[in-house]
């Protein structure tokens, strides 16, 4: 009855084999998986920065417009 389960020694081997290489491979992998992170997160950031800084030069355009046309108006009154 014992001899019946009995594994091969070459499956045993094979398996064991395959474990040691996924636990070898896990730290390799969660630093990938942490850099590809962290360099989204940069990424991110930047197009933030460069979304602000879009709206800034927006809103400046409008207020140079706008002191633009108060000096213009300015002048017109005068005369």
């Amino acid at each position: 009855m014992a001899d019946s389960t009995a594994v091969n020694a070459q499956i045993t081997d094979a398996v064991t084999q395959t474990n040691v290489k996924v636990v070898a491979e896990a730290p390799a992998q969660a630093i990938a998986a942490l850099y590809q992170v962290a360099s989204h997160s940069a990424g991110l950031s930047l197009q933030n920065a460069v979304h602000s800084q879009q709206s800034l030069n927006q809103i400046s355009t409008a207020v140079v417009s706008k002191a633009v046309s108060l000096i213009m108006s300015i002048g017109e009154k005068s005369t």
